[in-house]
């Protein structure tokens, strides 16, 4: 009986993650343009503090790619980006999130900007034109807000992807809004997020800009000897569903991105907190 229940549990999970995978597929256009450079890494005069923390805290909310995809780090205040070329968007965006830095006063940037520590060709803002498409952030202004160079930072092109307007305004904000939420109650997130991009994605702009067909978000919080993790999977098209709808465990989501999420944490951690998904253990 054991067993049989056991099989069940994994049959479920496995269909889970190819109805999330067919989900991407359906989303998929057919224009791509162009190839880039591979394996850039861009280290900049940020310092640990900086980004948060000690550098080894700072690393846990770093995924690791597993796949052959272009890589660039770009280390900015507060964040750090891992930007792909060949898609002109990050792959993702990892930081942390204190209580603390939810009380921040800095007034929202005006203007984004084109990242000069970006290889080339540089996304413009002019690339988003009239494509139909917002500028999402990543990690969003209102997480910055308590550093001017961290929310100067949050407007570069490279921290930024083309996101369906419903999406950007509607589910994905509400995400980014319990997030802090979430911070203030536990005191510190670990955060990562970033597209899911299909093979022969859409294009805009003159750079050809690839559109994603979905975004992930990944958060680890610690409250004494608990640790809990949640992940969410968003698809690029509007729409307007309770949270608890695009939840996903890690485990489940690390096979859709081709990421290893939170890595550093000992394997029998590790294991244990992303292969379930546990609701219930977080306030929405």
């Amino acid at each position: 009986m054991f067993r049989m229940k056991m099989l069940g549990k994994m049959r479920n999970k496995i269909l889970l993650v190819l109805v999330a995978l067919l989900v991407l597929l359906c989303y998929a256009e057919s224009d791509r343009i162009g190839q880039g450079l591979k394996g850039c890494v861009n280290y900049s005069a940020v310092t640990s503090d900086e980004l948060g923390g000690s550098e080894e805290v700072a690393r846990l909310e770093f995924p690791v790619i597993s796949d052959d995809r272009s890589e660039c780090l770009l280390y900015k205040t507060g964040f750090v980006v891992n930007y792909n070329v060949d898609w002109r968007i990050p792959n993702w965006v990892a930081y942390e999130l204190t209580d603390e830095e939810t009380n921040g006063t800095i007034e929202r940037a005006r203007h984004f900007k084109v990242d000069e520590e970006a290889p080339y060709p540089r996304v413009e803002t002019s690339d988003y034109s009239h494509s139909g498409y917002d500028r999402g952030h990543m990690i969003p202004a209102a997480d910055v807000k308590w550093s001017q160079q961290a929310m100067y930072d949050s407007f570069y092109m490279t921290n930024i992807c083309p996101q369906n307007p419903n999406l950007n305004r509607g589910d994905w904000n509400d995400l980014e809004e319990l997030c802090r939420t979430w911070a203030k109650k536990w005191g510190r997130l670990y955060i990562a997020c970033g597209p899911v991009v299909v093979e022969n994605p859409q294009r805009i702009g003159e750079v050809g800009v690839a559109v994603p067909s979905a975004f992930f978000k990944v958060i680890l919080r610690q409250c004494d000897d608990d640790i809990e993790t949640i992940g969410f999977l968003f698809p690029n098209r509007a729409g307007s569903k309770p949270l608890q709808t695009y939840a996903m465990s890690i485990d489940d989501l690390e096979i859709v991105c081709d990421m290893d999420f939170f890595s550093l944490l000992p394997d029998s951690i590790e294991e244990y907190v992303e292969q379930e998904l546990d609701v219930c253990a977080w306030d929405w």
